[in-house]
């Protein structure tokens, strides 16, 4: 066992305390008040300096994501510290946000509030945590600087935009980046990377029909939107089986449909929720012209209006090179016989959103067996020996990253 492994593993009940109270107090969406100052104070007991990042979201943005079923958000947070100096500089990132699942494990720590970290993503900014820790007690011995980001709103899609955009790639600059995601079907300990695309894109399309109501036997006279929707529903659904490659991994789904109060009533208003995931660049481009393309002709076809609201979220990409680099240290950290090569997952993972900038690697822990309950599941429980695996995996991953590029000088 590696020296960083092996004081991750001494630091294991301080790791378990960070994500226990992380679990309890779990909070959803770009603005975590809460769990920042958690984060900060936990940060500024070990003696590393902090600073917020992210900004500001424009009106329309936070009315964006109200209609997408988000609380109002005003200012997307996050936390950025730097541990060591100069340069190259890599960035570790763990995200922080939960998920509007009320959760029911009924473990001792188990969320009250309404929202559940059933996403692992309190297990993420406690395993970095842990690296925080055993970096500045390393400090001197770094060739270059490390810059943590804990990230919220991952679960918007767009929280590591929000965060690139608030500088969290400068000042360093940041020259690589490395995120991992635990996974509770995989068996503790295991690890999983990808070279080149790591996670579909996701495209999602909030679509609001307006019709003109009125009563059910007078339908001449009226514009119905559930007819439209029904008729945009089936549309987008072909686009996939007739005008994308069936060699590409893309699915379309129509998650939430909504109208009408009465058998004899014709509604004024309908909506659709749409999402398409693809592994494919030439099929995501293909899909977001044509999608509304579909959209605006069949309303408008039936005399009716709409309102459109467009999320998009880039693949994640693991650099090729850099998954080379970083490889021999995983193996060493992790075991060599635990760390292999899997397909990319079919999910969305908004870290693409720092890989389209800097080089940068993304991988999967297991965080318990086959069988439990999945990612996204009210029941979702991870093994909390994970926790020191993790941390262990973060810093040792800077540490020796920063050696081999400062000998390649």
């Amino acid at each position: 066992m590696n020296q960083i492994r092996k004081r991750a593993q001494e630091k294991r009940e301080e790791i378990c305390r960070d994500r226990r109270y992380l679990h309890q107090n779990p909070e959803i969406g770009m603005d975590l008040p809460g769990t920042v100052s958690y984060i900060g104070e936990r940060l500024s007991e070990m003696g590393i300096k902090w600073n917020f990042c992210g900004g500001e979201l424009s009106e329309k943005m936070t009315a964006d994501y109200m209609e997408a079923g988000f609380p109002e958000m005003k200012k997307a947070v996050g936390i950025t510290a730097v541990i060591g100096q100069g340069s190259p500089c890599i960035l570790l990132r763990a995200d922080m946000d939960a998920l509007p699942i009320r959760e029911e494990t009924g473990l001792p720590y188990c969320s009250a509030n309404g929202y559940g970290h059933m996403c692992g993503h309190d297990s993420h900014a406690a395993m970095l945590l842990g690296a925080a820790g055993i970096l500045k007690e390393m400090e001197s011995e770094l060739c270059g600087s490390v810059k943590l980001l804990f990230q919220p709103g991952e679960d918007t899609g767009a929280g590591a935009k929000m965060m690139v955009a608030g500088g969290a790639l400068r000042n360093p600059d940041v020259d690589a980046a490395f995120g991992l995601h635990v996974q509770p079907l995989q068996e503790t300990g295991r690890v999983g990377y990808c070279r080149g695309v790591n996670s579909a894109s996701l495209d999602t399309f909030i679509l609001k029909i307006k019709g003109k109501g009125g009563h059910s036997s007078q339908p001449q006279i009226c514009v119905d939107p559930l007819m439209i929707l029904n008729q945009v529903y089936q549309a987008v659904n072909l686009l996939v089986t007739r005008e994308v490659d069936p060699a590409a991994m893309a699915t379309l789904t129509c998650g939430v449909v909504k109208g009408g109060t009465a058998v004899n009533i014709i509604p004024d208003t309908a909506e659709l929720h749409i999402g398409v995931r693809t592994l494919d660049l030439g099929a995501s481009e293909h899909l977001r012209r044509r999608i509304p393309e579909v959209i605006d002709h069949y309303v408008r076809a039936w005399n009716g209006d709409y309102e459109m609201t467009v999320f998009q979220t880039p693949c994640t990409y693991s650099d090729r090179k850099f998954v080379k680099e970083m490889l021999p240290f995983l193996e060493e950290t992790a075991g060599r016989e635990n760390v292999e090569e899997i397909p990319p997952m079919s999910g969305t993972e908004d870290f693409g959103y720092v890989t389209r900038e800097v080089p940068g690697m993304f991988v999967f822990i297991g965080a318990g067996k086959e069988g439990n309950a999945p990612l996204h599941n009210a029941h979702m429980v991870l093994d909390e020996e994970v926790l020191p695996i993790g941390a262990a995996i973060y810093a040792d991953a800077a540490v020796s990253w920063l050696k081999k590029k400062r000998n390649e000088e």
